[in-house]
């Protein structure tokens, strides 16, 4: 692995790409495959990572997963053949998993969104799969409608098509935007020069690594279909997007 240099990260570019060209960088059945370009989101944030497949010479390797190191570690699926470093290969995300998890995503930014506009919470945790996710709140007391009343908002935001914009800003300058961190325990670390910002226009801005759709209409509707008192007045919502 000397002298390899890090993997470009297509996903942050563009949201949309599904297939692309690349060259291995280096290759290991265990370690994983690392390419020059990827569109494999690594995971993070609590968006898992992404599948697919890599195609080359007339052969496909399964990709079942990622590994971030200091760089994006593919990981093929168990007795797959496995590209030799320099091989150009065309890289493909599984379109339905990557999609609906940018759905969710999205979906849980307006969820977050309004529970902060209108209850004042912050987040304590969370965790996705496609279409469906729960979210934690620290919230100490909650009206008896409440998950009514959050779904109903959630829905009217997604109904207003209101654009996401997703840009990178300087450290000093992400952090003068009030509230851009909305979870309770600041997770970037201490060194970053730089912050993606995901902005949904109108309605909420903070610091985010995911990938997610254009607006918030894409995301479809939000069912908030239970609500559970998790102790010390830390509230967790289940959702799913239909």
């Amino acid at each position: 692995m000397g002298g390899m240099t890090h993997t470009h990260r297509l996903d942050l570019d563009d949201a949309t790409v599904r297939s692309w060209d690349a060259v291995v960088l280096s290759s290991d059945p265990e370690q994983g495959i690392v390419l020059d370009r990827s569109a494999f989101y690594p995971g993070g944030g609590g968006q898992p990572p992404d599948e697919g497949v890599l195609l080359w010479g007339g052969v496909r390797t399964r990709i079942a997963g990622t590994r971030k190191g200091d760089v994006v570690y593919l990981i093929p699926v168990e007795g797959d053949p496995v590209p030799s470093a320099g091989t150009a290969v065309r890289g493909a995300l599984d379109d339905e998993r990557r999609t609906a998890l940018m759905r969710t995503h999205s979906g849980l930014h307006v969820l977050t969104g309004v529970v902060f506009r209108d209850f004042g919470a912050l987040v304590t945790g969370g965790g996705m799969e496609p279409l469906t996710a729960r979210m934690d709140f620290d919230l100490a007391e909650v009206p008896a409608d409440f998950k009514d009343r959050v779904a109903a908002a959630v829905n009217a935001e997604i109904a207003a098509d209101r654009p996401i914009q997703v840009s990178v800003l300087p450290r000093d300058e992400a952090f003068a935007i009030p509230d851009i961190i909305r979870t309770a325990t600041n997770l970037l670390p201490p060194d970053i020069e730089t912050v993606r910002i995901v902005d949904i226009v109108g309605l909420d801005t903070q610091a985010d690594g995911g990938t997610h759709v254009a607006s918030t209409a894409m995301v479809g509707r939000v069912e908030v279909v239970k609500m559970e008192n998790k102790g010390r007045g830390f509230r967790r919502l289940r959702v799913r997007i239909v």
